[in-house]
């Protein structure tokens, strides 16, 4: 969906940047497309800053998952018995993990912009993070988790939703059954106490690490060229009315109403202004190439960027400081957002044309 969206876009802007008489120089300027530059190193280095970090933090997750399933392993798996007999222990480990996981979710945003723009890593992304369920066979993720009892769960969606919803309690597929997640004892159960199924968990929190893994070793063997950079902002900087939507529809907007199950350890907000600084990073490492074509456009187009990543900031911070945006400020901030983005990527992609860099699909 993301590609197809990139290559309208750009196939609006190089029909209406390119010709004339420069198609000599963009000639000459392409030849250097697939070759390593040390001004693309600092994304690379990021990238793999940001894949230590989730590999560190994934590492944490499946070590609180390790602990929850001995837990529920000690009592056959009978979760009455596990609140009777070990309801402190419960909710640390519960607790715990579900601050790991927090931890853990803005390394994984920061470097989306990368790992989900780069066609050689992007599958990397459907499995972590924008994968759907096997209801949604086009978008559905490429993978089935199998747990140590026996299931298989099939196609349940990318890693972040399975740890982030079994660890919160919101899906109710991931939950122990039959019992009232009740984890401070005060006879009701308020957001945030869950019990998850221990055995889908662990198997979850396995497969997420190991993914996570070979994330960070294909980022390693990763050399990343101005088409990749050129292709990764063309393609995720227009992605803003999606998460705008996710956002409308989280508990950060719409309360107790709200029909998104994710996004509950942080707001929707936090991710777009993570994203949004990744890829001011890509294009700061592609802008001297611009300047190449066109100074005033290189310094045009990397100040919208800019713009846009402070209007994302903004907003977060807003929230974080108490303000309660409505279902239509999400509508409206999400256009706008949204309208923005796509002139950005326009702009970057007509400076690929004019550079002779043809953007992956």
């Amino acid at each position: 969906m993301r590609l197809a969206a990139a290559a309208a876009i750009a196939a609006t802007a190089l029909g209406a940047g390119c010709g004339g008489g420069d198609d000599g120089d963009d000639a000459a300027s392409g030849g250097q497309q697939t070759q390593s530059a040390t001004h693309l190193e600092p994304i690379k280095d990021y990238l793999l800053e940001h894949t230590e970090q989730l590999t560190a933090d994934t590492k944490l997750i499946r070590a609180d998952a390790e602990a929850y399933y001995r837990l529920a392993k000690s009592v056959d798996f009978d979760y009455d018995r596990l609140l009777s007999e070990h309801r402190a222990e419960a909710a640390a480990v519960v607790r715990r993990l579900q601050r790991h996981f927090h931890d853990a979710n803005p390394a994984y945003e920061q470097m989306e912009g990368v790992v989900a723009g780069v066609p050689s890593l992007a599958d990397f992304d459907v499995i972590i993070d924008a994968g759907g369920d096997a209801s949604d066979p086009e978008n559905a993720v490429p993978f089935d988790v199998k747990t140590p009892g026996g299931r298989t769960f099939k196609q349940p969606g990318n890693f972040n939703y399975l740890i982030e919803t079994a660890a919160y309690g919101t899906e109710p597929k991931f939950a122990a059954r039959g019992v009232e997640p009740d984890l401070d004892g005060d006879g009701k159960v308020e957001f945030g106490e869950a019990l998850p199924d221990a055995d889908f968990l662990v198997a979850a929190a396995r497969d997420f690490e190991r993914n996570v893994n070979e994330l960070d070793s294909a980022a390693r063997d990763w050399t990343p060229t101005d088409q990749d950079a050129f292709t990764a902002l063309v393609v995720m900087t227009p992605t803003m009315s999606e998460y705008f939507e996710a956002w409308k529809n989280s508990r950060f907007v719409s309360g107790s109403k709200a029909t998104e199950k994710a996004f509950v350890t942080s707001s929707r907000l936090n991710d777009i202004a993570d994203i949004l600084g990744g890829l001011v990073l890509v294009y700061d490492s592609v802008k001297p190439r611009i300047q190449e074509h066109s100074p005033a456009q290189a310094a045009q187009t990397g100040e919208s960027l800019s713009d846009l990543h402070a209007f994302a900031a903004r907003l977060r911070d807003q929230e974080a400081d108490g303000r309660r945006f409505t279902a239509q400020d999400a509508d409206t901030l999400g256009s706008e957002a949204q309208d923005r983005a796509e002139a950005i990527a326009g702009q970057v992609s007509q400076a690929a044309g004019k550079l002779g860099i043809k953007l992956e699909s």
